[in-house]
């Protein structure tokens, strides 16, 4: 396992069992959309390494311990560390976008974060199959990838569970553009691929706006 993605699993897993056990602490660096507004700017970076229990952790660990190795691997730790660090920062910014008006909005976790490190994967390897449990059907992760945010898209519409669901689409449209920014070759090597996965990106981002009246 890439030493460098060890670490950052390392520092979520410790975040995370300080806030566990000091709800002082979760709430002093949780993601919430008034103190944020009101200047606590430092919460959008913070946030992502919070999580508010053992499984919320270990499903993101997981995801990122899987992915993680893969990015880091093809583009090296400075790279990965910009893509994690930057799909963090988009998912954030695009919570605070989508839900700026409502002031008692907060979340925590590294949901953004591995979601662009995901797509930063796909990217670079279109070919691998992922598989969605329960179902033990292998699926090209560029059709999960699509899947994934039309599910996002449509949980973010309807509030579906206590989840991120704006963290999610944010966090992969920042690895989707880091990645193409730093490996812009790949839109001519894979252009469908490429095309698929930002076809909903670019409907998320001319309409996006409309949804909450729809």
């Amino acid at each position: 396992m890439n030493q460098f993605v060890l670490g950052i699993i390392i520092v979520n897993v410790l975040t995370s069992i300080k806030g566990f056990n000091e709800p002082i602490f979760l709430d002093r660096y949780k993601f919430q959309v008034s103190k944020i507004l009101k200047g606590e700017k430092l919460r959008m970076v913070t946030s992502g390494f919070l999580h508010v229990d053992w499984m919320h952790l270990g499903f993101n660990m997981y995801a990122l311990y899987l992915f993680g190795d893969i990015v880091a691997g093809f583009m090296g730790n400075v790279y990965f560390l910009i893509i994690y660090l930057g799909s963090l920062l988009a998912g954030n910014m695009y919570s605070i976008y989508y839900h700026k008006n409502e002031s008692y909005y907060s979340a925590v976790g590294a949901s953004g974060a591995v979601s662009g490190i995901l797509y930063a994967a796909i990217l670079l390897y279109p070919d691998m199959t992922l598989m969605l449990f329960p179902l033990p059907i292998p699926i090209p992760a560029y059709i999960f990838g699509v899947g994934y945010l039309i599910y996002s898209i449509y949980g973010m519409k309807k509030q579906l569970g206590n989840i991120g669901h704006s963290a999610h689409l944010g966090g992969a449209i920042g690895g989707f553009t880091l990645t193409i920014l730093f490996i812009p070759n790949l839109i001519f090597k894979h252009p469908l691929m490429v095309g698929l996965l930002a076809v909903p990106i670019l409907l998320l981002l001319l309409f996006g706006d409309k949804l909450k009246n729809l």
